[in-house]
């Protein structure tokens, strides 16, 4: 009897995953496969801390799986380029006429699946994939013109306007396949689970969850306790007014159509009317589908290049000491250095932070945003490339829809705005700590006046003569275009 394949990557999950139910509709025996490519996260600069996730999911989805009597094989392989041999192996030693998956849009994904489609056609095995990663699938919101959107509110709005009764309807868990079609060597991996093997680096990740019943509890905390008030609070670092999702919406251990669900069923009046914390808080997974749609349109993105072509003419500096400085959260900037460290010792950054240390990187210090990106990426637990490169982008002014480079942030007054008593700054710089107030974010100044000696750095760069110099950067780059 045949066997189905169903090839997780970036959808670690049972529940609303449209491959899996597709296979199990299939009414045969499934067999589940990751294949993990070490090298490839290497390459891709995959943060250990994520890396510990994925592989903590991997075991838990194991046993989501057993209990549907699916078992999954977890095969460590040194790269892409050996994934369509791994499958066909597999495919010819338990005699799989259908492969099932989802797409990604990364170029290396892309080229990978491609080698994979061959291969299979090439023995009469079926290759399906599903729009699991998206709400809305790339391709579907476009212009009048029949062009993607480079703007995000228009995108946005053509984007709700697409919504369907299917978009708000996140498939449960399938039911169990019929234990009787299992074959003898599927009843053996289900029963005799093999032990999962990775050389990768891993730093521990048990700060965050991987069960599904502990995640879809999160969100439906957020949901109920905190989304109200997320367009007023989201920019407090010192405060836990965010949903702390965008691990598990990496992984796919929880997908952005059960995210839409969740604040549909709660908050139905706001996505309406589009107002108020909750429509803010859904207009950041639009954002992850806006640069996702870029993404798979534009694959110079993949490549390390400017959405802007015009940018590729900025002169950024090369000054390893201070790239070093903004890495160890050494810069004399409070707000900035705070956030580096929460970055390095949590494997996760606020998201207003994100952008002012991005800022900073950029107009401040003038180095490349491709620093700042792979850096986070290094680092992240919840990395993820087309958030993080559109991110980036954005700070950068490099990108589409991007802030415009002569609006550039003052590291110090958005401290002063977003962290206004100083209280995430001396949670994480302890040697601040007895700087009262607003005073922690200029602690010299306050040092000075006191006759006080601080064991921390003065600052690396003075704002007001960077901010200069970046606009003649960017006004050079520009004249050359």
């Amino acid at each position: 009897m045949s066997t189905q394949l169903l090839w997780f990557r970036n959808d670690l999950r049972s529940k609303d995953n449209q491959a899996l139910s597709a296979a199990v509709a299939s009414g045969k025996a499934v067999l589940a496969v990751y294949t993990l490519c070490s090298k490839q996260w290497q390459q891709h600069d995959l943060a250990p801390i994520q890396a510990d996730l994925i592989l903590r999911r991997l075991t838990q989805l194991r046993e989501d799986l057993a209990a549907l009597n699916i078992p999954l094989l977890v095969l460590e392989l040194e790269g892409y380029q050996q994934v369509h041999e791994c499958l066909l192996s597999l495919c010819q030693q338990y005699q799989i006429t259908e492969v099932y998956c989802h797409y990604q849009y990364e170029l290396n994904e892309q080229r990978r699946d491609q080698a994979v489609e061959q291969a299979l056609s090439q023995q009469a095995i079926g290759f399906h994939r599903y729009h699991g990663e998206c709400i809305v699938r790339p391709g579907q919101v476009l212009t009048k013109s029949g062009e993607n959107f480079k703007v995000f509110t228009p995108f946005r709005k053509a984007w709700l306007a697409s919504l369907s009764e299917q978009s708000y309807s996140p498939l449960g868990s399938p039911k169990a396949i019929d234990k009787s079609l299992l074959n003898e060597q599927l009843l053996s991996l289900l029963n005799h689970p093999q032990t999962i093997n990775c050389n990768y680096p891993r730093v521990d990740s048990s700060a965050w969850n991987c069960q599904d019943q502990q995640i879809i509890q999160q969100l439906r905390d957020f949901s109920a306790s905190k989304a109200n008030d997320y367009h007023d609070l989201r920019d407090m670092p010192a405060l836990n007014a965010t949903s702390k999702l965008s691990a598990y919406l990496a992984l796919g251990m929880l997908s952005a159509r059960q995210c839409l669900a969740r604040i549909y069923l709660d908050h139905a009046e706001a996505i309406a009317s589009q107002q108020g914390g909750a429509f803010t808080w859904l207009s950041e997974i639009i954002w992850r589908e806006f640069y996702r749609h870029l993404m798979a349109v534009n694959p110079q993105l993949c490549k390390g290049s400017a959405y802007l072509t015009w940018t590729e003419s900025v002169s950024w500096q090369d000054d390893e000491h201070l790239l070093k400085a903004w890495q160890q959260g050494k810069t004399g900037y409070p707000i900035v250095d705070a956030a580096m460290l929460q970055l390095k010792q949590t494997g996760w950054m606020h998201n207003r932070l994100r952008m002012v240390v991005a800022s900073f990187l950029t107009k401040d210090l003038l180095l490349s945003w491709r620093d700042g990106e792979r850096w986070f990426m290094q680092h992240l637990i919840d990395g993820d490339f087309a958030s993080n490169n559109g991110g980036w982008q954005w700070a950068a002014s490099t990108g589409t829809d991007a802030q415009p480079y002569f609006r550039i942030f003052n590291p110090t007054t958005q401290a002063q705005r977003f962290d206004p008593d100083g209280e995430f700054v001396r949670a994480w710089l302890p040697e601040l700590a007895n700087i009262p107030g607003k005073h922690v974010h200029t602690p010299h100044t306050w040092a000075n006046k006191h006759g006080v000696s601080l064991n921390y750095p003065l600052p690396v760069v003075d704002h007001a003569v960077q901010r200069k110099q970046a606009l003649l950067l960017f006004e050079q780059a520009k004249n050359k275009a």
